[in-house]
């Protein structure tokens, strides 16, 4: 099935309905491979919904279809010195996946970027969306301003779903203004608990980092801002030099991938228990990156981790995942969308 707006995909899930057949939804393709494996009857290709809706620079909101590019809403906002402030993610590397990273599954995936820890999530400013249940209804939650009071904020919702509550057919973000310069700046040579002590304490200063990172004994810290406003940001980081990038040095080859939140005062101490081949942190340590074997999956599970890639052992005695099925069945109670991915 191929949609290319949104009465197309109001009328291929009607077709499901009434076949009471499960669709995969798919837009640039670069996280299919995702979650678990999924078992679906059909295809919902939405890779015709693309483009930009509005973008008003002065009022920093943009609007977009779900299968816009990251490269093309990056090069809109640059053209004007903006950005989006929670830096969506294109995973296609990581997880081994062809295709092009949009927008949609950026979203639907919570492929929040380093720069979440300064400005917030995708769901901090995410302002509005119109979407398709799974009822065959069209439907529009939030709006296109800033402030707006609407009830449920049923657009966080959709943040890290996968695809399972509705089909996204368009998206309204709250932009942000674009720093004149950034710089990153590296400490080498520490071990987990120094790295993590120095980026709690860059977290807590007021240098108002877009990048606190811990990798393979290198702790990385992103500034931004005018010439002297970093000059005056980098006199509270010694002994750190400045270097090209955060380098994660994540290359799981084989490995599965998981994903975990946690206080950063967490961080070694779950990363030392878990005992990953590889791994590495991001907002200061609040969220953990493993490539681990299969033999890791029990201890990741234990500990409320997300299988990105590999076989997950089920969440039996979950409660969130009981959570998460009674609000599936509220906007999709056939289980139509991605059944099974992340449930």
């Amino acid at each position: 099935m191929i949609a290319e707006n949104e009465a197309q995909v109001v009328e291929a899930v009607r077709q499901a309905r009434e076949r009471r057949s499960t669709l995969e939804i798919v837009g640039g393709g670069t996280r299919r491979s995702a979650g678990r494996p999924m078992h679906c009857e059909a295809v919902l290709d939405v890779s015709g919904l693309r483009g930009i809706v509005t973008y008003e620079p002065e009022e920093l909101v943009l609007t977009v279809k779900p299968a816009t590019t990251l490269a093309e809403i990056e090069a809109v906002l640059g053209a004007r010195n903006q950005r989006l402030g929670f830096e969506p993610q294109d995973w296609s590397s990581m997880l081994g996946s062809h295709g092009i990273s949009t927008i949609g599954g950026a979203v639907s995936s919570d492929a929040d970027g380093p720069a979440a820890i300064r400005f917030g999530r995708g769901r901090d400013h995410l302002l509005g969306i119109r979407a398709v249940n799974g009822f065959a209804e069209a439907f529009k939650a939030g709006g296109k301003v800033v402030k707006n009071v609407t009830g449920f904020d049923i657009p966080k919702l959709v943040c890290g779903a996968w695809g399972t509550l509705c089909v996204l057919t368009e998206l309204t973000f709250r932009v942000f203004p674009r720093a004149q310069r950034s710089v990153v700046l590296a400490r080498r040579g520490l071990t987990p608990p120094e790295g993590s002590a120095r980026l709690r304490q860059a977290w807590s200063s007021p240098i108002d980092a877009t990048g606190l990172v811990y990798a393979n004994g290198t702790a990385f810290v992103r500034l931004e801002g005018d010439g002297p406003a970093l000059a005056e940001k980098r006199a509270f980081l010694d002994g750190f030099e400045e270097t090209d990038a955060i380098e994660d040095g994540f290359a799981p080859g084989a490995l599965d991938i998981w994903r975990l939140s946690c206080r950063a005062t967490e961080a070694v101490r779950i990363a030392d228990s878990i005992a990953a081949p590889r791994w590495y942190g991001d907002w200061a340590g609040t969220r953990l990156w493993f490539a681990a074997g299969s033999d890791k999956a029990q201890a990741l599970a234990a500990q409320g981790a997300q299988c990105l890639r590999g076989n997950a052992p089920p969440r039996a005695g979950d409660p969130r995942a009981e959570l998460e099925r009674r609000v599936k069945a509220a906007f999709d109670p056939l289980g139509l969308f991605n059944p099974g991915r992340m449930a």
